[in-house]
Parts: C-alpha cells; sequence; structure tokens
C-alpha cells in the first residue's frame, strides 16, 4: 500500500501520462514496464484536460495494479464533471484493484464557457476530496504548492487550503514542481506550523531540454532559479549536453532534499524510461 510507504525515510515514485491517441497505447505499455524494473513504490498516472482521458487512466492504472504488481495511483480532476461522472469513474478503478486517487480541480477546458465554468458542480478540489471520502473507499491524495497556486492570494491561504483538504479526507500530498529546495524547506516548516500532518512528497522534473521551461514549467508557475536558467543558456544549442545537465542538475536537487529530510520523491518522467534510470542511478 502506497500509505506504508512512510514508514522508511526515503520513497520514489513515479508519474505518467496516458497517450493521446489509441494506437500509440502499444508505446505507454513499454514505458510502464521500463519504468517497472526501476521498483518505484508507486507509479501514478495523469487524467487529461477535463477528464478527457479517464479511460485509457482507468485502464494504465489497472495494468499497473495487476501486471506489474506496483501500487497505482490514478489522477482524477472534477472541473467539468458531474457527481455520476465522478461515481462512475471512481467504480470502475475500484472493481480494477486501484485503491489510490490523486484529487484535483484540474484546469479549465478550453471549450468550457464561462457559464459552465461558474455552475460547475465541485468548484475546489477540496469538494471532489469531501465527496470522495464520502462516497468511495479510495484513498486520497492532494496537491499541494511550495510556491503557492497560481490563484492563491498567498502562501498562507494556500497551506489553509491544504488543511481544508486534509481535513476532507486527504492522506498524502503531492507538491508541484520547484527548482528551490530553499522553498521546500520553508513550505513543509510553514505547513508543520498549520497543522499539516498528512505526508508530504516532493515532485520533481527533470529539465531536459529548453523548450521545457517555455512550455511545462511556464504552466506551471514555478520559478527557475538561476543555476538552472544558466544551463539552459549555456547548452541552448547543445541538445545532448542539456540533457545531461539538466540530469545532473535533477540529480543533486533530490539529493539535497534527501540529506535535508525530504526523502520522499516523486518524480515527473515525462514517459521518458531511460532519462528516469540515470537520474535513479545517481541518487544516493
Amino acid at each position: 500500500m502506497i500509505n506504508n510507504m512512510f514508514d522508511k525515510n526515503t520513497s520514489l515514485s513515479f508519474e505518467v501520462f496516458p497517450p493521446k491517441k489509441d494506437d500509440e497505447f502499444e508505446n505507454a505499455y513499454k514505458v510502464l514496464d521500463s519504468m517497472a524494473t526501476l521498483n518505484p513504490d508507486f507509479i501514478s498516472v495523469t487524467y487529461g484536460a477535463g477528464g478527457s482521458r479517464s479511460k485509457m487512466t482507468a485502464e494504465l492504472t489497472s495494468y499497473i495494479q495487476n501486471t506489474l504488481h506496483i501500487d497505482a495511483m490514478a489522477h482524477m480532476t472534477c472541473v467539468g464533471s458531474t457527481k455520476n461522472d465522478i461515481l462512475s469513474v471512481a467504480d470502475n478503478l475500484e472493481k480494477s484493484g486501484v485503491k489510490h486517487v490523486l484529487a484535483l480541480r484540474g484546469d479549465r477546458p478550453r471549450d468550457m464557457s464561462d457559464e459552465q465554468f461558474n455552475q460547475r458542480v465541485f468548484p475546489h478540489a477540496t469538494d471532489l476530496i469531501n465527496f470522495l471520502n464520502k462516497n468511495t473507499n479510495l484513498s486520497i491524495s492532494a496537491a499541494c504548492y511550495p510556491e503557492k497556486h497560481s490563484e492563491a492570494v498567498s502562501i498562507d491561504s494556500d497551506i489553509a487550503f491544504m488543511k481544508i483538504k486534509q481535513d476532507m479526507g486527504a492522506k498524502m500530498f503531492i507538491s508541484q514542481l520547484f527548482f528551490n529546495n530553499a522553498d521546500m524547506y520553508r513550505f513543509m516548516e510553514r505547513c508543520s506550523a498549520a497543522g499539516i500532518t498528512a505526508p508530504i512528497v516532493a515532485g520533481i522534473m527533470p529539465i531536459t531540454s529548453t523548450k521545457q521551461i517555455g512550455t511545462t514549467v511556464s504552466l506551471s508557475g514555478s520559478s527557475v532559479p538561476k543555476a538552472l536558467a544558466d544551463i539552459c543558456s549555456k547548452y541552448a544549442d547543445s541538445p545532448e549536453d542539456m540533457r545531461k545537465a539538466g540530469i545532473e542538475f535533477c540529480v543533486n536537487q533530490i539529493n539535497d532534499l534527501r540529506r535535508g529530510g525530504v526523502g520522499h520523491i516523486h518524480l515527473y518522467s515525462m514517459n521518458k524510461p531511460k532519462t528516469t534510470a540515470e537520474i535513479c542511478q545517481g541518487i544516493e
């Protein structure tokens, strides 16, 4: 069980995403097979905007759980969902033996009107967590933000929402990606002072191409420290050197976190088994 991994000081888990097209499924299974050889504590599978790939998420988490025999966690978003939608997805997961979900509000789908967004059934992740806790047997995890959520007024108000998530039934938290460990250390201290007792797992993303800074990272709202920005600038015209330097930065970040007492790491793998394996080899 995922919750039992906190009986030890360190853990390592991976996030993967489902393919955008049905005919790419075969490669998705190959990715998972490769990831399994690294013996992660669990593998999570993302959900797609508005739950657009929820069926694929269910299929992949079932494969992880029942074929690879690794604990699986299914992401679940609610921004465009009805109560019946959520119950249907939850029922499919439970029937397939998947016991863990990461409950998120999710990004607003591009085709969602202002009226639909304002009248959504689940306004916040806290509402989804509360609903799942009352209506399913799933073990619920939630997201947290070391640099605060982009919509939050302040870091303290954001942590107050974390406390609500915990009170609503969240058993652990996985952080948004970050690159400055000092931000995480301060965040952990504030969480402890605010009464957050659920374990917090640090979400780490390796930056192996300069393109990631302009896409994934900018969307996350995470700040980019000078050391990482310098790497991207130095190796902008050398993709392989950029990849190596990005892996080294990621390994150093994880090792520093573990030395600093943040031992539970969730690696945003970007479906790259080779890169993931190289990072695992470098972790102390």
